[in-house]
């Protein structure tokens, strides 16, 4: 099992730029996929990104294509989100996941490992 720690959150301004860091520790930070996920209140928890093992592939949801970009640091545990051009409607708490294959990368539940999240606000 690996644990995983969210940071970077905040109250922006739409238009604004956040990046979002996630720390792993207690595995082999290299040996997962790591995925972002959001959740705003009162809605199911969303696919944001996912980036393989090596960082060579990564994916986006439509909703985020061309304004995120999902990055790994595999010497110091971390993965990254960066959020530009930010809309009021990408307000949620973000969680990153880990889990061992890129297979299903869309589906939460196909991840075992979760952060607490941190909370992104982003007025209008």
């Amino acid at each position: 099992q690996v644990q995983l720690v969210e940071s970077g959150g905040g109250l922006v301004q739409a238009g604004d730029s956040l990046r979002l860091s996630c720390v792993a520790s207690g595995g082999t930070f290299s040996t997962y996929v790591m995925g972002w996920f959001r959740q705003a209140p009162g809605k199911e928890r969303q696919f944001v990104a996912v980036i393989s093992w090596n960082g060579g592939s990564t994916y986006y949801a439509d909703s985020v294509k061309d304004r995120f970009t999902i990055s790994r640091d595999n010497a110091k545990n971390t993965v990254f989100l960066q959020m530009n051009s930010l809309k009021p409607e990408d307000t949620a708490v973000y969680y990153c996941a880990a889990k061992k294959f890129m297979s299903g990368s869309y589906d939460a539940l196909r991840y075992d490992n979760w952060g607490q999240g941190t909370q992104v606000t982003v007025s209008s």
